[in-house]
């Protein structure tokens, strides 16, 4: 069969491609024949199983079946989820990211469930697959990896210059304390929201990082965040905003005002 011939042509030629046409026009008997691939001795055919399944791979056809219903390919996921290779890992863990935005609590419950008793290569699989979870502070991905809400730490927000010339770099100060009587586990992130063309303003959120901070502990540290010409955003001159979240939940914020000519660029690195 045309599906048998692209699996046999995996190990030496990238398949995942090819398949996906067969997805969309015999989605039941194809999924059917591509299950059985998580089972196969050869990694690139197991990989092979999940790559070309994700609803969203990127510069490939659309899946729109899948991306409205992912529950056909999550036994395929589910059989791959311990595999032995990282390079089919990856996939898996691209497969649920591409599921979670559109189905959010889906992929979160997928990864509580298969969370408990997991290996450190599972850890890493399931914290990448919500990796975009976590980008957008969804509370059931974020409690999956022990950062619940935070009633009992502060944070104050400190900007090192409240203008910047483009190209050049917002430095800003984050102080935290925790005046609780337990550790607590704290991920830090930050947002941009960059002046639009018609002067709405748009966010675009920034990792920063992941730390313990114990009872009665005070912590600080500075960060620098560069603007500079890439190419696929345009930067407006005027007020930009900086905001900080603390596991996900807006705690601080500050204004600043960006100067630049109209029409320089930024390409902004995406996930895959």
């Amino acid at each position: 069969t045309s599906l048998g011939l692209l699996k046999a042509l995996t190990p030496h030629f990238t398949g995942e491609f090819g398949i996906r046409p067969f997805i969309a026009e015999e989605q039941d008997r194809a999924l059917a024949i591509i299950a059985g691939w998580a089972h196969d001795p050869n990694h690139h055919v197991r990989r092979l199983a999940s790559e070309g399944t994700r609803p969203r791979l990127p510069w490939a056809m659309r899946l729109p079946r899948l991306v409205e219903d992912p529950s056909p390919i999550l036994p395929i996921l589910e059989a791959l989820i311990g595999d032995n290779e990282d390079y089919v890992r990856r996939s898996v863990a691209n497969s649920l990211n591409d599921i979670a935005k559109d189905h959010p609590d889906l992929v979160a419950d997928f990864v509580e469930r298969h969370r408990a008793g997991a290996s450190k290569d599972r850890l890493w699989l399931l914290k990448h697959a919500s990796r975009t979870l976590i980008k957008k502070g969804h509370a059931k991905a974020l409690a999956n990896f022990g950062f619940e809400p935070l009633s009992d730490v502060t944070v104050t927000l400190a900007l090192a210059n409240d203008r910047v010339s483009f190209p050049g770099e917002l430095g800003f100060e984050i102080s935290l304390s925790n005046n609780g009587s337990e550790a607590r586990t704290v991920l830090i992130d930050y947002s941009i929201h960059h002046q639009k063309k018609d002067g709405s303003l748009s966010p675009k959120v920034f990792k920063g990082k992941s730390l313990t901070i114990r009872p009665g502990e005070s912590l600080a540290f500075a960060k620098r965040h560069t603007f500079r010409p890439i190419t696929t955003r345009v930067y407006h001159p005027g007020a930009h905003r900086l905001e900080i979240m603390l596991n996900g939940t807006l705690q601080a914020g500050a204004d600043f005002e960006l100067t630049t000519p109209a029409n320089t660029g930024d390409r902004e690195r995406r996930d895959r």
